[in-house]
């Protein structure tokens, strides 16, 4: 008899586990979802004109009275390590961009050994009547510094001795390609609304099965993290940028000390993005319409090493914050669809229902970025087993870090930085005077 109470009690205290459970993930969704900066909607795009009608004319059908009539100049900084492959398609989309003002490309060839220095002049030279591009190398980084911020220093370096200097610095990675007018809408928006950095998130490539499971959550989970609409009100702490495409005012990066103040930073953009607001400059991120990444991602180890390589440099290498993520990941993620088939096969009702509520509610938030990238809806259930995925490929990330291969990127390997200390900023080092202190 007190065999049979015990199973009976040891059931009720699942069943009652299973229920809180899938309650605690629903109230999670529901959070996340009216409270966390709408971060599943997919309507944050390039700044309107502020003589444009919300949701009226897409930027190839305005009109060139709506533009400023003089245009300031822009140096597009590329750092390239062997990227030979992507380059017909990137940089021949920027060799052809039409902007209207004074415009170079300088691409930093950064210990690249398949020829992508050589092939970038190649392809300029092919260009008739393209942007002017300058190819130079910085030789291999000084301690401290990543090897794409080194480069970063290089071309910002250059583009500050011309003369006059740049007023606007566009940082694009070497696998973006831009639509012909891609400068020319960044600078007008930034231009219109007053912003300091204005950055767009690059649309990835996705054609191939695991790229289209992982690629669209990739930038839904970054946007969970960093809301848009929080990083765009500028008295939100909130800040970050895309690495692959962003437009920087040149007296803000000066005012930030950027790069040499982010030198040590693995996830750069968002390092990048604090920088700037911190020192009171106005940022924007959006989703790309006309920028897109060309770089492949066809199976699941390339995507793989993509995630793991920065996930656990994203949680400052904190085993705390690592257990938190993973503990959460399992809640929010996880839980729903094991609760509503445990509560199917307990006959726990609450935790069927509570648990198929949370993951609808996953299901739709996730179906905009889908539709974003264009994929079919049926794959917005499936989130949960991508999340999965990512937990892994967090774990892993964590696990390589202390085996000494973290933030491994093309024959690099960054492991935690040590605590850079303040110190006051040389403007001899930028390559340009200081407008408060001439010489």
């Amino acid at each position: 008899m007190s065999g049979s109470s015990g199973t009976a009690s040891g059931r009720l205290r699942r069943v009652s586990l299973l229920t809180w459970i899938a309650v605690g993930s629903l109230v999670a969704w529901g959070w996340l979802l009216l409270g966390q900066g709408g971060f599943w909607r997919t309507d944050v795009r390039l700044p309107p004109r502020p003589d444009d009608e919300p949701g009226q004319r897409p930027p190839e059908e305005r009109a060139r009275g709506d533009e400023p009539e003089t245009w300031p100049s822009v140096a597009v900084v590329v750092p390239a390590r062997d990227e030979a492959g992507v380059l017909p398609v990137s940089l021949a989309s920027l060799l052809a961009q039409d902007y209207p003002g004074p415009a170079e490309i300088l691409l930093i060839d950064d210990g690249s050994t398949d020829g992508t220095g050589r092939l970038a002049r190649e392809l300029a030279d092919r260009t008739e009547g393209g942007l002017p591009l300058t190819v130079t190398s910085p030789g291999e980084p000084e301690p401290g510094w990543t090897g794409k911020l080194w480069a970063v220093r290089h071309g910002i370096a250059l583009a500050r001795a011309r003369e006059p200097a740049p007023e606007y610095l566009l940082l694009t990675d070497a696998d973006i390609a831009h639509a012909p007018d891609s400068l020319r809408e960044l600078v007008a928006a930034a231009r219109a609304s007053g912003l300091d950095l204005v950055s767009q998130m690059a649309r990835l490539r996705v054609a191939t099965f695991w790229e289209r499971l992982i690629v669209p959550a990739f930038v839904y989970f970054f946007a969970q993290l960093y809301p848009f609409r929080r990083v765009n009100r500028p008295r939100a702490r909130t800040a970050a940028a895309a690495g692959g495409c962003v437009l920087l005012r040149d007296a803000a990066a000066l005012h930030a000390r950027v790069p040499e103040s982010i030198r040590h930073a693995v996830i750069d953009d968002v390092a990048l993005a604090r920088a700037v607001k911190r020192g009171g400059g106005r940022i924007w991120l959006g989703l790309a319409e006309r920028v897109d990444s060309v770089r492949p991602y066809p199976g699941l180890g390339e995507l793989w090493r993509m995630v793991s390589r920065s996930a656990y440099a994203q949680l400052l290498h904190s085993p705390v914050l690592l257990l938190g993520t993973v503990a959460g990941l399992a809640v929010v993620y996880l839980a729903p669809p094991a609760c509503l088939l445990g509560g199917a096969l307990y006959g726990n009702g609450a935790a069927a229902a509570a648990g198929g509520a949370a993951w609808a509610v996953m299901a739709g938030t996730y179906a905009p970025m889908l539709r974003y990238y264009r994929q079919p809806l049926w794959l917005a259930p499936l989130l949960p087993f991508t999340a999965a995925l990512y937990l892994l490929m967090t774990v892993d990330s964590a696990v390589q870090h202390y085996r000494g291969r973290g933030a491994a990127w093309k024959g690099r390997t960054y492991s935690r930085p040590r605590r850079v200390p303040e110190e006051r900023f040389d403007p001899a080092d930028s390559g340009r005077p200081d407008p408060a202190n001439p010489r």
